[in-house]
This record gives C-alpha cells, structure tokens and sequence, in this order.
C-alpha cells in the first residue's frame, strides 16, 4: 500500500528507500523551490503579455501558443538561474551535491482538453517513466507554478505500483526518440503522430490527486503510474519538473522494481552532477546501457538535437 507522506523528517537515505517501495512524498515550498516558480510566471507572463499565460487559449489559436512555447520552453531550460536553483533546493533538503545527478527542469503546461494537448504541450496518458527508458533509481521532482485545481493536477495511480499493467514499451528506444522524434515537437498541434509506450489495458479510475501549493513539491518515483489529468477547468496548468539520481544507487543498481517495462536505451547521459554540472561517469552509464547503443544515435544533453527538442 502506498504511503503518503508530507514533510518527513527523513535523512536521504530513508528518503529515497520510502519512494523507492512506492511511497510519494509532499514537500512544502521553500526559498528555493519559490525561486524556480518565480522565474517560470516571470517568463510566462512576458511571452503571454498582455495575457494571462492560465488563460491564453481565449485569445490564441493552438499553432500561436505552440509557436510561444517551442521558444519559451528552451529559453527556460537554459536560464542560467534554473540549474543553480536546482542545486539550492537539493541544499535545503540536506543532498550530498556531489552525489546527486539531475536532469535539466522543464516548464509543462496542460491546457483545456479542447484546446492543445499534443506536441509541446503533451498531455500525457497512464505511464511510468521507466516505459521510457528511465532507471529504476529516477526520483521526479514535480512543482505547481500557480494553483492547482484537481481537474487540471497530475493524476496517479498508486495501486499498481508492484503491479504489472500491459504495454507497448518495447516499442520505445531512447536514443530512437532523440534522434528521430524530440526535435519535432512543436510541429505536433492539432494530434501527434510519435508513437510512445502507452498501456493495453483499461486503467481503473479514478486516478489520485495531490494539489500542493505554488512551490510545493510532489516528490515519487519514475515508477510510479501517473498521468496529465484531463484539463476541463477552463484554466491552463503549468508546472516545473526534473528528475534526479544518487550515485550511490545508480553504482549499486538500487531502486523500485521493473515490474514491466521492456523499452531500451537509457536516459543515464542526461543527468548533470549538482556541485558541478559534470555528467555521470561512463562507467556508471554502461550499467544501464544495451547494444541499442549505435554510433550517431547516442547524445547527450548540450548535442544540437537535445537542445532543440529539450523543451518536451
């Protein structure tokens, strides 16, 4: 049964061993995290102007905001504050930045389920991110910009952490999706045509909603099954979001059970050290690497491709 945990007095180590059995933790906003949302309104609010960036889609077609988003979903990727705000709020938590590895943070939006929900604005089906290619020590780390409503949160699906759920995530290699699909997001407006693990199976219903404030954080593993609920608010959703690694773990194997996902590749070159933006060691990397490894295929955050299509 998952547990629901909010503010912990965990030291790191217990930490991540709760979210590892399937456990989620809520963690209130701190200077940090408060920082992180302050920069997402700022840009919002100036590539939306005069708009409110929550209701743009009154006044915009869906091929305007993607257009907005393919330039504002990158430049806040690459904001200089971003990573160094990543690196304060792992601080605040008491991580060892010299062991904790992070993947560059993302502005999601979700907007009415009438409106944009493909491309850059994905809204994104029942999944584990281990479908995905993600390790089974992926930690997620996912934080509300405005407030939430519980028809446009994160929906997750708890009972089926330790149980399998039928899916097509064999069908998806990591280093196929960066070299073929990750560019082209923001051409996907009306429908999107890339084809991504999804489940073979109903789902039950209802999925669970946690609705931390602004700067909340949503802590879970990648193992976890979670969704974009579908938005019949009225209102657009955007939220912030990486993933994180401890080295101690990725060296050890440790982390939740693989209860079905078969994809390949890995997401291991993505992730940046905390003190110092240095990535993984290789030799750590090949632990989780397969002979889908080709020459060409295989690139790391900062390669053309990545740069272009980091904004999903």
């Amino acid at each position: 049964m998952t547990a629901v945990f909010f503010d912990p007095i965990l030291n790191d180590r217990d930490r991540r061993d709760r979210l590892y059995a399937g456990d989620i933790i809520i963690l209130s906003a701190t200077p940090a995290s408060l920082g992180l949302i302050e920069l997402a309104r700022r840009m919002l609010e100036d590539a939306f102007a005069p708009h409110d960036p929550r209701l743009v889609h009154r006044y915009r077609t869906p091929e305007e905001v993607a257009g907005i988003l393919a330039v504002l979903k990158p430049r806040f990727i690459h904001h200089p504050e971003c990573k160094s705000l990543i690196a304060a709020l792992m601080r605040e938590r008491s991580i060892d930045l010299d062991k904790l590895y992070f993947d560059v943070p993302r502005l999601r939006s979700a907007y009415p389920s009438d409106f944009l929900t493909s491309g850059i604005a994905y809204a994104f089906h029942p999944h584990r991110d281990t479908w995905y290619s993600a390790p089974p020590c992926q930690l997620n780390w996912w934080i509300p910009v405005y407030p939430l409503q519980p028809d446009n949160a994160m929906g997750f699906y708890p009972r089926y952490f330790s149980e399998p759920v039928r899916n097509s995530s064999e069908t998806y290699n990591y280093y196929d999706w960066n070299s073929r699909n990750r560019a082209s997001a923001a051409a996907h407006v009306r429908s999107d045509t890339r084809e991504q693990p999804k489940p073979q199976q109903p789902v039950e219903p209802p999925s669970i909603r946690y609705l931390p404030p602004p700067g909340g954080v949503i802590l879970f593993s990648g193992a976890q099954l979670h969704e974009t609920v579908p938005n019949t608010t009225g209102m657009a959703r955007y939220s912030i979001d990486f993933r994180t690694v401890h080295l101690d773990d990725v060296l050890t194997r440790r982390g939740a059970p693989n209860v079905d996902s078969r994809s390949t590749g890995t997401t291991m070159r993505d992730y940046l050290r905390a003190s110092d933006l240095q990535h993984l060691p290789e030799e750590a990397v090949r632990l989780y690497d397969d002979d889908t490894a080709e020459a060409g295929k295989v690139l790391q955050f900062g390669d053309r491709l990545l740069r272009e299509g980091a904004a999903e």
